[in-house]
């Protein structure tokens, strides 16, 4: 491999994330800068703010130091002119030539054309805090000795330019050329021409959406016939010659309610779904991974029905029947009230408002505790309210849905226009799904008693992460991508909270990492040294259960988001046909996964490292970031040469640094596999998977490969 590939890490400007900086951004900041700042007749900036202006502002004291390093002197804290500025940014931007010598000079810090140990030691702490790594003093000298033991071959006590050139076209284009993956398959030749038989942007939304789109628009075909159909017939009803449309809207509106009421129990009937699932051609037409998504959908149109039902009803209908001709009320509505005219006070102390009113105060209780806001105790709430909500308040409050169909059933068996059996249909449609839905709670109850699982082993890990290894129960079978729900008695007998399981299907024993985000999450990290009683509900399927209808995956997780995906790594690993894996050449999985596992903190990597090391055989990485990370990149080369370990992993697997380019990631991944299908699938924050489904979409249009998106939802 050629150098040039190796030594990207020593880009000085590649901070934006989907794309480097231009000179353009670089002016404009200078110019917004000296606004404010000007003192003579020629603009400049405070030296202060280069960091800033060259998108470096969350690395100032590295800034600070490259500055000195483009100056040369030991004088350099001084203003900058934006001709100087313009001069450093095609300094940084030169060939690796002129790089090289600027990063060398922000090594020499005392400018003499040589750089000692200490000299090596300082940078290397220096970069080590600009990356947020731990790094003591001790491990900063020992590096430092790695890489004078490597380069001053004559032991004079200082290395130069050429030696230190040498470091990083040596070290980091081995870096760059470790051995291919394991897991790889066998790709078709590498073609330079990448955008071949591309897809249609229709043929990639229909593709995409055609299962979510025959589903919603079924749903909304069979609540606009009900609406219709209630409309039309309560339209030739002697009520209607009092209410008018009023009447016909409000009873075509609850007519959807009695059908939607119905439907949003059933995304929620897990175990019924974990068993479509299994059916490969029902799992092929139906979106389960929506479910939580529809579910949040049908409550919508509730809300909206309940608007039109209950406003109308009562902005409309209760005034009309109060205030309409006695005359008139007596030849068409008299009866059903015994011929006595309700004043608008009396209608609402009926069964039948009075049941109404009730259920609508319950449903908006738990409807705005279940919001993202008042669930996740968002921080934008006032202090009073962030006290009373949580996940706790939303689990409780959505059980007031117990009352919510006890009273339906009430309300609908207390009609004012009419006393026949055959219309009062509200049982018909919940019966199925209630009963469907006790029955899964009945089973889920039996089957907890069952699962009583013992802790193995429990440990805290940096970032207030808890791994649980539980004993595996006797018949207890699942996937990999699939999660559990875990209870524990000493904090509630009635929480139960949904955690993926990263031990692998062919594991002796179950494990789970839980990060410390709620006050269930707390008290168990509490608990921890004491091992309670853990009692196991599942297992149930996910989206990342889907990863077997690919041969190539790409997993993508941000911090504790990675957990769903380390229970595949593992899959993919003992069905390595290398490995002689019995089961392989009948169960089908992924042949090549790529994980990218993105966190903030170094810390982060202890979650995980033994499932690192298992896999680190099979794992392959190449050096990226910029020259904030260079040295550290160029002692990971050295150190793990040296030793076969990753020093910020831990592992054999190697790590990269900044923020990853996704476009780019996207177009190699298309590039190396044209012409096949990829799943991707994410756990994480929403933001970056919008960005990642666009990103899907767009290579999926403008290549040959296909990348279908899947995102986790609980």
């Amino acid at each position: 491999m050629a150098a040039g590939s190796g030594i990207e890490g020593l880009r000085f400007i590649d901070i934006m994330g989907n794309g480097e900086m231009e000179w353009e951004d670089v002016e404009e900041r200078f110019n917004r800068l000296t606004l404010t700042q000007n003192v003579g007749p020629e603009p400049v900036m405070k030296w202060s703010d280069f960091g800033f202006c060259i998108g470096m502002q969350q690395s100032p004291e590295f800034a600070n130091e490259l500055l000195r390093a483009l100056r040369g002197t030991r004088d350099w804290k001084i203003h900058i002119t934006k001709c100087e500025l313009h001069h450093f940014w095609c300094r940084m931007m030169e060939p690796f030539d002129s790089r090289i010598r600027i990063f060398f000079d922000l090594c020499d810090r005392d400018i003499d054309g040589r750089i000692t140990e200490m000299d090596i030691k300082q940078t290397i702490l220096l970069s080590a805090s600009t990356n947020k790594l731990s790094l003591s003093h001790e491990e900063a000298e020992y590096y430092a000795t790695l890489m004078m033991e490597a380069l001053d071959t004559e032991n004079r006590g200082y290395i130069e330019l050429s030696q230190f050139e040498t470091l990083f076209k040596v070290c980091l284009s081995s870096w760059a050329s470790i051995p291919n993956n394991q897991l790889s398959i066998t790709h078709s030749p590498y073609h330079n021409d990448q955008f071949q038989e591309p897809l249609s942007m229709a043929e990639i939304l229909f593709r995409s959406y055609w299962r979510r789109t025959w589903i919603i628009l079924l749903w909304l075909t069979v609540c606009c016939a009900l609406f219709a159909w209630k409309f039309i017939q309560y339209r030739h009803r002697a009520a209607f010659e009092i209410m008018g449309y009023c009447l016909s809207t409000a009873k075509g509106a609850a007519e959807t309610l009695k059908f939607n009421m119905a439907l949003i129990l059933l995304p929620v009937c897990r175990n019924t779904i974990t068993w479509l699932r299994k059916h490969k051609w029902i799992n092929s037409i139906v979106p389960f991974n929506d479910n939580i998504n529809f579910h949040k959908m049908i409550a919508g149109a509730i809300g909206v029905g309940v608007i039109l039902h209950g406003g109308t009803h009562l902005a409309c209908d209760f005034p009309r029947i109060s205030g309409s001709d006695h005359s008139i009320f007596r030849q068409t509505i008299g009866a059903r009230f015994g011929y006595h005219q309700p004043s608008y006070i009396e209608l609402l102390a009926t069964k039948e408002v009075a049941t109404g009113i009730a259920m609508l105060i319950l449903m908006i209780i738990a409807f705005s505790l279940a919001t993202k806001w008042p669930r996740r105790q968002s921080p934008s709430l006032p202090r009073s309210v962030r006290r009373v909500t949580g996940y706790n308040t939303f689990w409780y409050s959505h059980h007031l849905f117990i009352l919510v169909y006890a009273l339906l059933i009430v309300h609908s068996i207390f009609l004012f226009l009419t006393d026949k059996l055959t219309e009062k249909t509200t049982w018909m449609y919940i019966a199925i799904p209630v009963s469907l839905y006790v029955g899964e709670g009945i089973f889920r109850a039996i089957r907890s008693e069952i699962y009583e699982v013992e802790s193995l082993k429990a440990n805290i890990y940096p970032g207030k992460v808890l791994s649980l290894t539980l004993r595996k129960p006797e018949g207890f079978k699942y996937h990999s991508g699939m999660y559990i729900f875990i209870q524990c008695p000493n904090i509630s007998h009635f929480e139960w909270h949904p955690f993926s399981l990263t031990s692998g299907p062919e594991d002796e024993f179950l494990s789970v990492h839980i990060r410390t985000l709620g006050d269930w999450s707390y008290q168990i990290y509490n608990l921890f040294q004491e091992y309670p009683r853990i009692y196991i509900d599942g297992p149930y399927g996910a989206a990342s259960q889907d990863h077997v209808k690919y041969d190539i995956v790409m997993l993508i997780g941000l911090g504790i988001g990675a957990t769903p995906f380390m229970s595949i790594l593992k899959d993919v690993v003992n069905c390595n046909p290398k490995t002689g894996c019995g089961e392989c050449s009948i169960r089908k999985g992924p042949l090549k996964a790529y994980l990218y596992w993105v966190t903030r903190e170094q810390s982060s990597f202890d979650w995980f490292r033994d499932v690192m090391k298992e896999i680190s055989k099979s794992n392959q990485k190449q050096v990226q970031g910029d020259v904030r990370s260079a040295l550290i990149s160029a002692i990971q080369a050295l150190y793990h040469t040296k030793n076969g370990i990753d020093i910020v992993s831990g592992t054999p697997v190697h790590t990269h640094f900044s923020r990853p380019n996704w476009f780019s990631i996207f177009s190699k991944l298309a590039r190396q596999h044209r012409g096949t299908k990829i799943g991707v699938f994410y756990c994480g924050p929403s933001a970056l998977a919008r960005e990642l489904e666009r990103l899907c979409t767009k290579f999926s249009t403008k290549t040959s490969t296909r990348f279908v998106f899947h995102k986790e939802n609980y």
